[in-house]
């Protein structure tokens, strides 16, 4: 396949993981008044997560990324698990709290990733963002399916989403602390 073609087909998975964070959360907010509706949005969001595992897989396979590949995908990924956790919290099924500090933290480092890309540097996802998607991945699948069993004083995917709110300040920390130079600089 010619770089071109790899570009776009590793930009359209991108925008289909977009596209799919609309049923998703639509799903997620008529799950407490329509049956399966949970069901069919622990589907859909666990197809849109696959899909950055996918684009990530060919685009290392095919040795293609781009500025905008790479933004798109981080992009893609901040409005599906916002999405997904905005929904959660309405429907009674996740913290505010926990929403709070992970759709912030999506936002803070954004945030951080744009003046560091005016400066010219390209900031990549580390460790921690990844595992940060995966356990968040995990915390948000969990309370869209609840298991209504209490583990002490929350259910399965309350832990989950406590672990997933640890990881993602550990995740913030990183960037921050990686780019503090950059910070610094913003204060000359």
């Amino acid at each position: 396949m010619n770089h071109r073609r790899a570009g776009q087909l590793l930009n359209g998975i991108s925008l289909a993981r977009v596209v799919l964070t609309v049923p998703v959360t639509a799903l997620i907010l008529l799950g407490p008044t329509v049956k399966y509706c949970f069901a069919a949005a622990a589907a859909l969001f666990t197809v849109a997560a696959a899909t950055d595992f996918l684009d990530g897989y060919l685009a290392r396979r095919w040795r293609r990324t781009s500025e905008l590949g790479a933004f798109l995908d981080t992009t893609a990924d901040k409005l599906l698990v916002s999405g997904a956790l905005i929904a959660l919290v309405a429907v009674g099924r996740a913290s505010p709290w926990a929403a709070f500090i992970i759709v912030g933290r999506e936002l803070a480092i954004l945030g951080l990733k744009s003046a560091a890309a005016t400066s010219g540097t390209v900031v990549y996802p580390s460790i921690w963002g990844k595992l940060k998607f995966n356990v968040q991945f995990v915390a948000i699948l969990l309370a869209v399916l609840r298991y209504h069993l209490r583990i002490g004083p929350m259910y399965l995917d309350e832990w989950a989403m406590t672990v997933a709110v640890v990881i993602t300040v550990l995740s913030a920390w990183d960037y921050f602390a990686h780019l503090s130079s950059l910070l610094k600089g913003a204060y000359r």
